[in-house]
């Protein structure tokens, strides 16, 4: 399995795709974040996701972020952001039933919990009355969502399993924060700048994983 050529392009894309989020061009935009997001679907197929029941559910959660991202770039439709995070939030969802296809170890577990739970209650009353009305149930149901992920990314690890599961779950959620305080708090390139080189490497390490579990 070589993985050099889709995170070489997932870098040269997110590269471009930071220089259109610093321009605010549209059509980098649309030209970058897709080449980007179908980069770590290229590893996870390369990975052999398909070829057991863990990476298949991998490979379903790379398909629907990779939809979310699209669904993300238009910054004047709500209804198409909404989709946009539910999107994701399935994409969570097919990353918790991957994590549940392996052990678990409950203490792990436990611990993953009470740090993503204490991590997500900051979250949200920094969020505060930032959020318009029609999105606090939304984003607190996909924050739970991502909380029950993250944690069960941590009990893998504690059993065993690879330390990019949960590093690249922990990743993942902290990227989120990026965009929250992006769309709901101030819109700024630096949220852009960090969170999302952090999140593509999130999901390059979560595709990669196919290759060992």
């Amino acid at each position: 399995m070589n993985a050099l050529g889709p995170i070489v392009l997932c870098a040269v894309a997110v590269a471009g795709l930071l220089v259109a989020e610093y321009r605010e061009s549209r059509r980098g935009l649309w030209l970058a974040k897709p080449v980007a997001s179908a980069a770590f679907i290229w590893l996870g197929l390369a990975s052999g996701a398909p070829g057991s029941g863990y990476g298949g559910w991998v490979l379903v959660a790379l398909l629907l972020c990779w939809l979310g991202d699209v669904l993300l770039i238009p910054r004047d439709r709500p209804r198409v952001f909404k989709a946009g995070v539910f999107a994701f939030l399935l994409g969570h969802v097919a990353y918790s039933a991957a994590f549940l296809t392996r052990p678990l170890d409950p203490y792990g577990l436990a611990a993953g919990a009470v740090i993503v739970g204490v991590v997500i209650l900051t979250v949200l009353r920094w969020l505060g009355k930032s959020l318009p009305p029609d999105m606090v149930g939304p984003v607190r149901t996909y924050m739970l969502v991502i909380g029950v992920m993250s944690a069960l990314a941590c009990g893998v690890t504690a059993a065993g399993g690879p330390w990019a599961v949960a590093v690249g779950a922990l990743a993942f959620m902290a990227s989120d924060i990026s965009v929250a305080r992006d769309r709901f708090v101030r819109h700024q390139f630096i949220n852009r700048a960090w969170g999302l080189p952090l999140y593509y490497a999130a999901q390059l390490l979560l595709a990669k994983t196919s290759a060992v579990l």
